[in-house]
């Protein structure tokens, strides 16, 4: 099939490149001249694994064309996917003017039939919005050519997310239940046939319910992970293990594991803003939804947990301290800065007077110009951070390490070595990645995330040991 995508950012790249890799012939829009020329040098502007020998494989099978021509990658594809940013507004709501200037384009060129699918997150309504601005396109041009427009949001994971589009748990469609939509569902049952071999993987629904699956699928995975933040607040203060209470709660079916670990908060450029998106659609309903409204304050709040537990163990002045940060995106296998909980805590460590030296594995060009911004009103602090080229090098003569992002690379790290480099042998985790009585055991000092009691056991059974050695 011709396929046009609109975008080529994160989700637009991944599906345009996954969708060209199974046959089809994807023409990919966008309106950054700078990015489609480094796309056609084979410069993939994000980090994601896996993507960058798609998108050559298919280059060089002249399967994928990148391109800033709008009349031509109206022309090209029957299917026209949106896959622009929709970044919050001021008021929290979804900003469409992307969505609805690639819907104009489409109408001030279409010469057929074209089925144009919402592939952007979009709060519910969009599709008609989208339907709108395309038909008073048409009307300008005295024409009347037939067209549907299709719900069909993504579930991609960064870092997983050439995977997940390969091997999708559902896939979620939208169609009208008019002529030109069941045309349409037949054009995307057919697109999306090599995915359903195995078992039918489509969910087929209206329109608005398939835009708010997706905030609401959001939704779902960011209370968990807020609710299980706030737990691991708790259990700090009672003296309870929150990994001990993971398994044990994880370990009902009717809960699992995924999403129940605790830590320094959740970023990215999904969850953050389809919650706000999603709270400002219900307010515009007079809905409001009082449980992401906690959602979204225990988060922010999450973020600063890092900085409270170093001036816990430091005090508020951090003059003259040096700490070593590992990880900088808001997750593994990403660049991706966007929300990101070490943005939080370095800027907080800053402004308390400590000098950073932060080491991540991909994320370190974007950190540098994000933080740039975030400091750019503060150019003595920025003058105390620093970006090193190894996790030894950023614990290298610091007080503490402080884990931000749990990367492989800091999963099993020579433990010794830490020791050796750091002037005391102290580390805060904030995504709870080792044994506080391993650490113990070690001479490690160790600050996670509700993990109180098993540091304290840790304590203990050193204490004991130390006792039957004297004696």
């Amino acid at each position: 099939m011709n396929l046009t995508i609109i975008g080529s950012g994160y989700v637009g790249l991944v599906t345009g490149a996954c969708l060209a890799d199974i046959g089809n012939d994807v023409f990919c829009l966008d309106v950054d001249a700078r990015k489609i020329e480094l796309l056609n040098q084979g410069v993939v502007p994000i980090h994601e694994p896996g993507l960058q020998e798609i998108i050559e494989r298919n280059r060089r099978a002249r399967r994928l064309t990148f391109s800033t021509d709008v009349e031509a990658a109206v022309a090209h594809g029957d299917v026209q996917f949106i896959a622009v940013g929709t970044p919050p507004d001021e008021d929290g709501s979804a900003d469409l003017q992307y969505v609805l200037a690639a819907a104009r384009n489409i109408g001030r060129h279409m010469k057929g039939f074209k089925v144009v699918v919402d592939k952007s997150t979009v709060p519910v309504g969009t599709a008609a919005l989208v339907h709108d601005a395309i038909a008073s396109e048409l009307r300008k041009r005295g024409e009347s050519h037939m067209f549907s427009v299709v719900s069909n949001p993504e579930f991609l994971k960064e870092g997983a997310a050439v995977e997940d589009f390969a091997r999708p748990d559902r896939i979620v469609l939208g169609c009208n239940d008019d002529v030109p939509g069941e045309r349409a569902r037949e054009v995307m049952k057919r697109l999306y046939a090599p995915f359903n071999r195995n078992h039918e993987r489509t969910l087929y629904m209206d329109v608005h319910s398939a835009e708010f699956t997706k905030y609401a699928a959001n939704a779902m995975l960011a209370t968990r992970i807020s609710f299980m933040n706030e737990l691991a607040n708790l259990a700090d203060r009672v003296g309870a293990d929150i990994e001990a209470v993971r398994r044990g709660v994880g370990s009902d079916p009717r809960i699992g594991y995924d999403f129940l670990y605790a830590g320094c908060g959740y970023g990215g450029s999904c969850f953050p803003k389809d919650v706000k998106a999603l709270m400002r659609t219900a307010e515009d309903f007079g809905e409001p939804l009082q449980i992401l409204r906690a959602v979204e304050s225990v988060n922010e709040a999450q973020k600063q947990v890092l900085a409270q537990k170093i001036v816990t163990r430091f005090g508020s002045d951090l003059a003259g301290r040096t700490f070593g940060v590992w990880g900088l995106a808001f997750k593994p296998n990403t660049d991706d800065m966007r929300e990101a909980p070490s943005r939080t805590l370095i800027a907080e460590l800053l402004a308390r007077g400590a000098s950073v030296k932060a080491y991540d594995p991909v994320a370190t060009d974007e950190a540098k110009r994000v933080l740039a911004l975030d400091l750019a009103r503060a150019p003595e602090q920025q003058t105390r951070l620093s970006f090193v080229h190894d996790a030894m090098e950023a614990a290298s003569g610091a007080d503490a390490v402080v884990v931000a992002t749990e990367w492989k690379v800091f999963k099993a790290p020579d433990f010794d070595a830490l020791k050796s480099h750091l002037k005391m042998p102290i580390v805060f985790d904030g995504r709870n990645l080792y044994d506080p009585h391993a650490l113990q055991e070690l001479g490690i000092e160790y600050h996670a995330v509700g993990r109180a009691s098993a540091t304290q056991a840790s304590r203990a059974r050193a204490e004991v040991a130390a006792t039957q050695a004297l004696a």
